[in-house]
């Protein structure tokens, strides 16, 4: 079994930045890829950033030049760094990866970060 543990996670002024971890534990094969996504009070998650095995990255255009993904793979441990928080980045954080693993192929989350940005 394959944990993901997210941290990194608090309460930022606007204009602040954030850096979150997420930490895969477990007997891993290979991570294919890893993303951020993120939840809201009321609406939906949202996919904030991916980044596959090769290194191509993709975002969602609100935090385009604002937020940067990124992995060691040594470390199975994946990074996003928030810079130039908005009031609208408050949201719980979640991470995702799509893991080899001794049963095969599986998706996996993490429990959640609260990132909070407020004056």
């Amino acid at each position: 079994q394959v944990q993901l543990v997210e941290s990194g996670g608090g309460l930022v002024q606007p204009g602040g930045s954030l850096r979150l971890s997420c930490a895969a534990s477990g007997i891993i094969i290979e991570i294919y890829s890893m993303y951020w996504y993120r939840q809201a009070p009321g609406k939906q998650r949202e996919l904030v950033a991916g980044i596959i095995s090769g290194g191509s990255t993709r975002y969602v255009s609100s935090v385009k030049g604002r937020f940067t993904i990124s992995r060691d793979n040594a470390k199975n441990t994946g990074y996003l760094q928030m810079n130039s928080l908005k009031s609208e980045d408050t949201a719980v954080y979640y991470c995702n990866a799509d893991v080899r693993d001794i049963r095969g192929r599986n998706e996996y989350w993490g429990q959640g970060t609260q990132v909070t940005v407020s004056s």
